[in-house]
């Protein structure tokens, strides 16, 4: 496994870790701070990892979570402690915190990670698991193989063995993959994203957006995006730091970024989702091969994705809003050099073509699911 630092527009200092794992690794997240970091394996472990001053990445926590592959382990934020959650193909999702032993305890002033919860919901593949924005409290989404994404709360932040049920949104697609959307603006309500890889003919698109109603206190379908018919591997909503509008970035058999700019209120009817403008503001091939994975920097500015060809490429815009690769990691963990592979081919879709924005809206109406 390679954990690497950038350090200036494109230089990388890569540092090899010894996982240990004994089988694939499906997923790796860092915490809010970036200082731990927690990966998660066929094996049916999580391994909790922590960062030393010297930089080097040490292993302090390591146990078996669940009865099967666990395909995604998330971080709380540290506001309510330190808290992750995990999920499974044996069905379940569960909430992990990390306490300190007790006088009595044989772990004695040492920390341990003890499951506090599991969510029994799912009726097949629980597929991925996302902690809600912090404004939001402690809030938790599920999706699954059977099609529902599965919205819990905490009511008692210092009680973490008590998950309410608060949403069942049913996406009539199995769920390969959820986004919160991280606005913190009094203007945009709560919003999730799913992407699917539903290989069956009824799947006519791949990806939808939900967004809760303070009228109805329910999640309603927003928009479709009849374009993205392949599966859907990752979908990575960007922090937003003020922007009136969104950015959300899909990892499918491309890399492809979207722009989501709300309608403003008065100009659509009242009491129903917010009607969004999408428009595909760029689309890279790059990887030449399937892309597993996209991710944000903290300011929403850097996109990083990975695919099976075994790189990590970085994504900016520039002060024209077009967006170009500015560093490529490969799996050796060595940088990749020459123009020619930094996004010159990248094709770059402009906002102003009425006849793409058209083809972007649709109407409002690896995992195998066991």
């Amino acid at each position: 496994m390679q954990a690497a630092q950038t350090a200036g527009a494109a230089m990388f200092l890569p540092r090899s870790i010894e996982a240990d794992h004994k089988d694939l690794i499906h997923d790796v997240s860092f915490d809010f701070h970036g200082h731990r970091m927690a990966t998660c394996s066929s094996d049916q472990s999580i391994k909790v990892w922590d960062k030393s001053e010297s930089g080097d990445w040490h292993c302090t926590a390591s146990w078996k979570t669940h009865s099967g592959s666990v395909w995604h382990v998330t971080w709380a934020h540290p506001e309510f402690g330190q808290v992750l959650a995990s999920c499974s193909v044996d069905r379940t999702a569960a909430v992990w915190e990390e306490v300190v032993g007790e006088s009595n305890d044989k772990l004695r002033g040492q920390s341990h990670w003890v499951k506090r919860t599991t969510l029994l919901d799912s009726r097949t593949s629980a597929t991925d698991v996302k902690f809600a924005p912090k404004h939001m409290g402690l809030m938790l989404a599920t999706c699954s193989g059977d099609g529902i994404v599965r919205i819990y709360e905490a009511p008692d932040v210092m009680n973490l063995r008590q998950w309410s049920l608060q949403h069942e949104i049913s996406c009539k697609l199995s769920c390969s993959c959820i986004s919160w959307n991280l606005s913190i603006s009094p203007a945009h309500y709560p919003m999730t994203a799913v992407g699917s890889n539903d290989s069956s003919r009824k799947a006519m698109t791949m990806f939808q957006i939900f967004e809760y109603n303070e009228n109805t206190k329910k999640y309603s379908k927003a928009e479709i995006l009849m374009t993205v018919t392949d599966p859907v591997h990752d979908i990575a909503f960007a922090p937003n730091l003020g922007r009136s509008f969104h950015i959300l970035a899909i990892a499918t058999k491309d890399v492809r970024i979207f722009k989501l700019k709300p309608v403003r209120k008065e100009l659509t009817s009242s009491g129903g989702p917010t009607k969004l403008e999408i428009h595909m503001v760029a689309q890279f091939a790059n990887h030449n091969s399937q892309v597993w994975r996209v991710s944000w920097n903290i300011t929403g500015t850097v996109l990083a994705s990975a695919g099976d060809d075994g790189c990590v490429r970085l994504w900016k815009a520039n002060y024209m809003h077009n967006w170009k690769c500015t560093g490529i990691l490969n799996c050796k963990g060595s940088q990749v050099n020459g123009s020619s592979q930094l996004g010159n081919s990248n094709t770059s879709l402009s906002t102003n073509n009425p006849n793409l924005q058209n083809s972007l809206h649709g109407s409002s109406a690896g995992r195998k699911h066991n």
